[in-house]
């Protein structure tokens, strides 16, 4: 499991750090200054590729839409299928909030 080489202290108070945000407002704020924006984008890319993934979208459908590569797709692709299952966690759980 990937999740054992992420194991150190100070990954988890990276995560701890990030469940204290309260809210969206909070969320865009820290994360602009953690990172860059095309570190951010690369973020957002990879979930809504996930996502197109999960909805039986195609490897065009998402290029077409995402301008990721098919290297990125199938990475995510990848994940999906050999991961946490937390893509689809939290799909449900957006689901469920609608």
């Amino acid at each position: 499991m990937r999740i054992d080489k992420l194991s150190r202290e100070e990954t988890r108070h990276f995560f701890d750090t990030i469940l204290l945000l309260d809210d969206v407002d909070e969320c865009y704020a820290f994360f602009d200054d953690l990172m860059t924006l095309k570190e951010m984008k690369v973020f957002v890319t990879r979930l809504t590729v996930a996502e197109m993934l999960l909805e039986g979208k195609t490897y065009q459908e998402i290029e077409k839409k995402t301008q990721a590569s098919t290297a990125i797709i199938s990475r995510v692709k990848r994940s999906i299928e050999e991961g946490n299952g937390s893509y689809e966690i939290l799909r449900d759980r957006l689901n469920s909030q609608q």
